[in-house]
C-alpha cells in the first residue's frame, strides 16, 4: 500500500501499525517488511504494553498485529479490552496454533483477521495492507456509537454488527441503542422506557414485562457477538463484554 496517498489534495500521513509480538526474531523481520512498505511500526513485547499503547489518548494507530501468546496479558484479552472500549481499530491476530476453536475464539473476540504461524511473509504483508485499508478508509473512524463489534452510525436508527445491519424491530433497536449508550453501567427498566420515549412517546405506555420480552429477544440476536445483556437483580440491565 503506497504511503504517500493524498486526502483532499494533501499527502496523507504514513500508515501506523502496532505490532505486539514477544519473539524478537519474528518482530524484527516484520518491522523490516513493514518499513519497506512505508508502514511505521510501534513494537511492544507484552500484552499490558499493547493495551496501554492502544488506550493512550495520543494513539494514532491504523491497525494492529497482535500475537495471542503474549506475556502479561494474552492477545485475546487485549483484543477484548479494546473492543469493550468501543475501539474499532482493525486487528490481525497471530498464533502458533491453527486450531479451529482458537480461530473462532479470536474472531468472536472481535478480530478482523487471523493468521497461524508459521506463515509466508508475502501473505502477512498482503493481509496487513488489507487491514490498513479498512483502518484508513478515513483518517478518523466514522462517527457514531461503538461498543465491541457493534456500531450505530451517527444520526441513524440502524445498528450494525461487524458493519452489517442487524435484523431488529424498531423497539429492539431502541432498547439495544439505550444499552449501548450506557454500556458498562446498569440501566433500570424505567430508564430504558424514558429514553425510548424521547423519540417514541408511546413507549411510556409499556410495562416492565414488555422490556423483559424485548431483552429476551435481543439476547438471542446478539449471541456470539462477544457482548451480553446481564440482568442485575433488582436494578436493571448491564451491557458488558461476555465473561466480564
Amino acid at each position: 500500500m503506497p504511503s504517500n496517498e493524498t486526502v483532499a489534495g494533501q499527502p496523507r500521513r504514513p500508515a501506523r501499525l502496532l505490532l505486539a509480538e514477544d519473539d524478537p526474531q519474528i518482530a524484527r523481520a516484520l518491522i523490516r517488511a513493514f518499513d519497506r512498505g512505508g508502514i511505521a511500526t510501534e513494537w511492544v513485547t507484552d500484552g499490558n504494553l499493547a493495551d496501554a499503547t492502544i488506550a493512550a489518548p495520543t494513539a494514532r494507530l491504523d491497525g494492529a498485529v497482535i500475537d495471542i501468546g503474549l506475556p502479561g496479558r494474552d492477545g485475546i484479552d487485549v483484543l477484548r479490552r479494546l473492543r469493550a472500549r468501543g475501539n474499532p481499530l482493525p486487528v490481525l491476530l497471530l498464533t502458533a496454533r491453527d486450531d479451529m476453536a482458537d480461530r473462532v475464539l479470536g474472531l468472536d473476540a472481535g478480530a478482523d483477521d487471523y493468521l497461524a504461524k508459521p506463515f509466508e511473509m508475502s501473505e502477512l504483508e498482503a493481509r496487513v495492507r488489507a487491514l490498513l485499508r479498512r483502518g484508513r478508509h478515513g483518517d478518523e473512524p466514522a462517527a457514531g456509537l461503538r461498543f465491541g463489534r457493534f456500531w450505530q452510525p451517527q444520526g441513524e436508527p440502524t445498528l450494525r454488527l461487524d458493519g452489517v445491519p442487524m435484523d431488529l424491530t424498531p423497539r429492539e433497536a431502541g432498547v439495544l441503542g439505550v444499552l449501548l449508550r450506557r454500556a458498562g453501567r446498569v440501566v433500570s427498566k424505567s430508564a430504558v422506557l424514558q429514553e425510548l420515549a424521547i423519540d417514541d412517546p408511546s413507549a411510556m405506555d409499556l410495562l416492565d414485562p414488555a422490556v423483559e420480552v424485548i431483552v429476551h429477544r435481543l439476547r438471542r440476536k446478539i449471541e456470539g457477538s462477544g457482548v451480553e445483556i446481564h440482568t442485575v437483580r433488582g436494578f436493571g440491565y448491564l451491557l458488558r463484554e461476555r465473561g466480564g
